[in-house]
């Protein structure tokens, strides 16, 4: 067999492989295709089933939900009719009642009109009854009244003279007795400070060296400290100390705790001694509060508004006559208590008045007006009880209304009467500084007074911006003038005008 032949063989044979091969795969692909038309069908019509039964269910629901909601729409229609049933029994029976109540109103206004005519007849028969009476006796009835009473008093006016002067001469002693007993044991049972506050107060300095420190170059030093306090500082040949010299307590409590914290910061000059008095008139107002909280403590009073009890603090940088206020406001109330349980009254509400019965000397020499009324008008603006307030306005009446009013007089005169409580001369001296200042400041443009020098030097400073040099000088002359007419005072008073300009830059 030629190569040729075996070629033509074996291609004749691949063609018929080929052709074989289509065909089978053709019929596979035949048999695939009718399988899954097979299944398509049968998927086709499980789902039609299915269907058909969620209908059907879906059927049944919507059937039983429709009765339901026609089952409560019938059981709300019954409800309703209920309801309406029962409101148109209940207006029925209000009308009832309402035509009963217009009948009542009715009668009731004819009983009304009944009884008015009844009493009008009888006042008619009193009065006819009345004129008949006094056409009878001569008299009128004002007439007859005063006759009648006279007649009574007269016969009793003896009877009662003889049993109130039986009641003196037995019982007059004993009350006496008793009265002074009450004033002797609370006297007894108070034991309180009554020093007398003077003008001055001292300074320890470390060593003589910080004198010339506190006075400055040119005394620029002391001239700043007496021109921001108003004190006057004495500096002489005392050995380790000075003396801070003025009338008002608080000036000299600032000035003395501005000079304590300059010694202590040893750098003393006009700023720094600005700033120290800034700060010591903080602590002072500090000071003020835990004062009032001391004292309304110890008097065992609760409840007060804290302007108040800083009100109170202030007593204690208040004289009267050389006594400080304070002690003598916390005596008094003690003294009060004490003899109002004696007396069989309250005790608390005695204490209470007489602690507030000078509350008005904290802002007195501040405010016009005494220091009774406005101690009333303070106690009154913080809610306190009319008997306190009442007692602060007429503890100096000679006929007080209340009888706590009176246990507080007593306390009062047993406070200040003791033996080197209270010096005339000083409350003297400090209205005499107080109302030179007062002179002083009623011009315009001035900005601090003070009285110095025991009242023999004012100095006034004024605002530079509002008085020139040559308003200054004239400004000088005119309160000079003013205090000649208004004030007497012995020897001469130095008026001192200053003026002073201070610029201040920063260098950034």
């Amino acid at each position: 067999m030629s190569v040729i032949t075996f070629i033509v063989l074996l291609l004749g044979g691949a063609s018929v492989g080929l052709v074989l091969g289509y065909l089978i795969r053709q019929q596979i692909a035949q048999s695939k295709a009718n399988s899954a038309e097979l299944k398509a069908e049968k998927m086709i019509g499980e789902a039609k089933n299915k269907e058909q039964e969620l209908l059907l269910q879906a059927k049944e629901k919507a059937i039983k939900i429709i009765d339901d909601a026609k089952r409560e729409e019938d059981e709300r229609r019954k409800e309703m009719k209920q309801v309406q049933q029962r409101l148109e029994q209940r207006e029925s029976l209000f009308d009832q009642k309402l035509l009963s109540f217009e009948e009542n109103k009715t009668k009731l206004e004819q009983k009304i009109e009944e009884v008015k005519t009844i009493r009008q007849k009888i006042e008619d028969i009193k009065l006819e009854a009345v004129k008949k009476l006094e056409t009878i006796a001569g008299l009128s009835r004002d007439t007859a009244k005063e006759e009648l009473l006279k007649r009574v008093e007269d016969e009793s006016k003896a009877d009662l003279f003889n049993r109130i002067s039986k009641l003196e001469k037995d019982h007059g002693d004993y009350f006496d007795t008793e009265a002074k007993k009450i004033v002797i044991d609370a006297m007894q049972r108070c034991a309180c400070n009554h020093a007398n506050e003077n003008t001055g107060t001292i300074v320890n300095l470390p060593s003589d060296e910080m004198k010339g420190r506190i006075i400055g170059k040119d005394g620029r030093n002391i001239k700043t400290i007496e021109k921001l306090t108003g004190c006057e500082l004495i500096i002489d040949d005392t050995p380790g100390m000075l003396i801070i010299s003025g009338f008002s307590m608080i000036r000299r409590r600032v000035a003395q705790l501005a000079i304590e914290k300059l010694i202590k910061d040893g750098r003393i000059q006009p700023a720094k001694i600005e700033e120290f008095i800034d700060t010591a008139k903080k602590e002072l107002a500090l000071d003020i509060k835990k004062a009032g909280e001391e004292a309304v403590y110890e008097m065992g009073i609760t409840g007060l508004d804290p302007k108040l009890v800083s009100i109170i603090g202030r007593l204690k940088y208040r004289t009267s006559y050389g006594q400080n206020v304070l002690n003598h406001c916390l005596e008094v109330g003690h003294l009060a208590g004490m003899m109002a349980d004696e007396l069989g009254l309250d005790p608390f509400a005695a204490r209470k008045a007489g602690f507030f019965h000078d509350i008005g000397k904290s802002i007195d020499h501040e405010t016009q007006g005494s220091h009774t009324e406005l101690g009333y008008k303070i106690l009154k603006k913080f809610g306190v009880d009319e008997d306190s307030a009442q007692v602060a306005l007429t503890h100096h009446d000679t006929s007080p209304p209340l009888l706590l009013t009176k246990v507080v007089m007593a306390a009062d005169a047993i406070s200040a009467s003791r033996i080197g409580a209270r010096r005339d001369t000083h409350e003297e001296y400090v209205a005499r500084l107080e109302e030179l200042e007062k002179v002083a400041s009623d011009f315009p443009g001035i900005e601090k007074v003070y009285a110095i020098q025991a009242g023999r030097e004012i100095r006034i400073f004024v605002r530079p911006e509002e008085v020139d040099d040559y308003a200054a000088y004239n400004l000088a002359k005119d309160i000079a003038r003013k205090i000649e007419q208004e004030l007497t005072y012995p020897g001469e008073i130095k008026v001192n005008v200053i003026r002073e300009n201070r610029v201040v830059e920063y260098a950034k």
